[in-house]
């Protein structure tokens, strides 16, 4: 990013996280226990036209340490990565009748998956699909639908997510694809020159924050990866290796992990949905 581009999303992001704190609104989240949300399932009719990223539900069949399945990182990832959307750009998002961003979660074969541009999916290397999720999930991502699956470390959790990704999107026809530095995704908004690797808080603290590989060197590189359709649209991003959506989750948790991971990560999540909004 051009320097003066890093300077205001700073600013920007900065200035949204002091008004959280004046409130006291983030001591409702601050040390929250992740996974102790109740799941908001979409409903039948959304209730307005603006963006709203939706959260994928799924069984597991697998387990990785510190992951919880889809409830990782869930809800304030979506809460505060469409807050600074809103405030970076001009997207206008889904909000509450208190203001607050709208978010959902949804299950592959819930009819209300076709009203979510967007879906993600946390701990994506756990995640098992039947064949009837399959199925919805390939209907969904042929008629305009967008995944993006975020942290999953290390090549067990990589295996497990390619076999079922395999099984929606199939391979010979939907190849899995490296994501060059100079791609378009990466120029929606901010000027991205690598895709940062971004580990959880808790491993942060663990190691002072000078280690970011969780599965030491079996997940030392960040893999950034698409599926596109046949008209080159991504329909599936992947950032393996990396936990971006902690730097949205936790930006109002401590300063230092703020500074270290929030900006970038914040420069990703814009520049993939700007991406994802306009191709």
């Amino acid at each position: 990013m051009p320097s003066g581009r890093v300077h205001l999303l700073l600013a920007t992001i900065i200035a949204g996280a002091l008004m959280v704190l004046a409130s006291g609104a983030v001591n409702a989240q601050r040390f929250f226990r992740e996974g102790g949300f109740a799941a908001r399932y979409a409903p039948a009719h959304m209730p307005d036209s603006a963006f709203v990223i939706c959260r994928l539900a799924y069984g597991q069949v697998r387990r990785e340490a510190s992951g919880i399945g889809w409830e990782t990182d869930y809800p304030y990832a979506e809460i505060n990565l469409s807050t600074r959307l809103s405030e970076l750009t001009r997207t206008r998002i889904s909000r509450d009748t208190d203001g607050t961003p709208n978010y959902y979660v949804v299950r592959a074969t819930d009819d209300q998956i076709f009203n979510c541009p967007v879906i993600f999916a946390s701990d994506a290397g756990t995640i098992g699909f039947t064949e009837s999720q399959a199925v919805r999930l390939r209907e969904y991502f042929l008629k305009g639908g967008f995944l993006w699956a975020d942290d999953f470390w290390g090549t067990a959790a990589w295996e497990n997510w390619e076999y079922q990704i395999g099984r929606v999107l199939p391979p010979e026809e939907f190849p899995i694809e490296d994501i060059p530095l100079d791609d378009p995704v990466l120029r929606s908004q901010f000027e991205l020159h690598e895709v940062p690797q971004i580990t959880n808080i808790q491993f942060w603290r663990q190691w002072g924050g000078r280690n970011t590989s969780e599965r030491g060197e079996d997940s030392a590189q960040v893999h950034f990866r698409a599926i596109r359709d046949s008209h080159r649209r991504i329909v599936v991003l992947m950032t393996h290796n990396t936990d971006v959506a902690d730097s949205w989750e936790r930006e109002g948790e401590d300063p230092d992990f703020f500074f270290q991971f929030s900006p970038r990560g914040y420069a990703l999540g814009v520049d993939v949905l700007l991406h994802v909004m306009t191709h």
